[in-house]
Formats: C-alpha cells, sequence, structure tokens
C-alpha cells in the first residue's frame, strides 16, 4: 500500500508471519523502494501485536485463519500510516478482489459492507481514508502491464 501525508509518500508492507507466503513479494517491495526512492516502512504482525499469522494457525486451526488475517491486516495498515501521521492509505485492490468480497459478503449476508466494499473511497469522520484506483482493472490487467512496461512485481494467490 501506498500512504500519503501533506509531507509526502511512503510505501508501506504488511508482514503477516505466513513461511513462505510473503517473502517473495517483501523482496520485491525493497527493490521497488530503491528503484523509486519510495520510503519504506515494513510492519510484521510479530512487531504489532505480538504473534505471526503461523502462530494464530497453529492455536485455531485452518478454519477462519483468513478471516483474522483480513481484520489484522486492515488495523495493521491503520496503525502504520496513524504512526506516519498518514492522510490517505492506496491500496492495489483490483476488480477481482472486489468481486471476490461482493461475494463473500452475499454469501454471509452482509449487508452492511456491501456498499463499503465496492466504493472507490472510503473513510469516516476521525478515520484515515482509503482508495482504490484498481477497483475497475483485472488482475491480469495488472500483471500484463507490469510485464509489457518490465515493471518489478510479485503477484500470488492469498
Amino acid at each position: 500500500a501506498v500512504v500519503s501525508t501533506q509531507s509526502g509518500h511512503y510505501g508501506r508492507a504488511i508482514d503477516e508471519g505466513i513461511t513462505g507466503y510473503r517473502d517473495d513479494s517483501l523482496e520485491t517491495v525493497k527493490r521497488n523502494q530503491m528503484q523509486y526512492s519510495l520510503p519504506l516502512k515494513i510492519l510484521s504482525y510479530q512487531e504489532l501485536y505480538g504473534w505471526t499469522m503461523d502462530a494464530i494457525v497453529k492455536e485455531i486451526g485452518m478454519k477462519n485463519n483468513c478471516t483474522f488475517c483480513g481484520v489484522f491486516r486492515r488495523q495493521a495498515l491503520d496503525r502504520g500510516a496513524a504512526m506516519l501521521k498518514c492522510d490517505k492509505i492506496v491500496t492495489g485492490h483490483n476488480a477481482d478482489d472486489i468481486a471476490e468480497t461482493v461475494i463473500m459478503n452475499i454469501l454471509r449476508g452482509d449487508i452492511a459492507r456491501l456498499g463499503r466494499c465496492t466504493a472507490i473511497s472510503t473513510g469516516s469522520e476521525g478515520m484515515i481514508s482509503r482508495s482504490k484506483p484498481f477497483k475497475f482493472t483485472y488482475e491480469k490487467e495488472i500483471v500484463m502491464y507490469a510485464h509489457f512496461k518490465k515493471l518489478d512485481y510479485f503477484t500470488t494467490e492469498c
């Protein structure tokens, strides 16, 4: 994610502590930091909460671990943005992510979240606003663009 303040933009990455999952993408983020001279802060679940997702899964098993991870990840982005005194969080959520979230909310019957999950920008009084500029772009299009422009990127399934 990219977060912005009045003094500039910062790269943000979250290390959930899932063995073998985030390692390659964190290396890509570090290379991007050097290529674009963008200040970078990597926060870990271990640093923020005192445990990793691997430790949580060991305790609770595989059921509902995606829900835990999603909640902790959003909170980690918010905490990191607050630490940097940021006023906006810009994420890479794309059309595929939005479709998946809509389906999950429909299946759960969570009507309240349906409106929020489809908005390009969200935020309320006293909250750091979020923006999803790739909302209408499919993941395949993003990967193809990065490939043809020879951008250093990493993509993986959650």
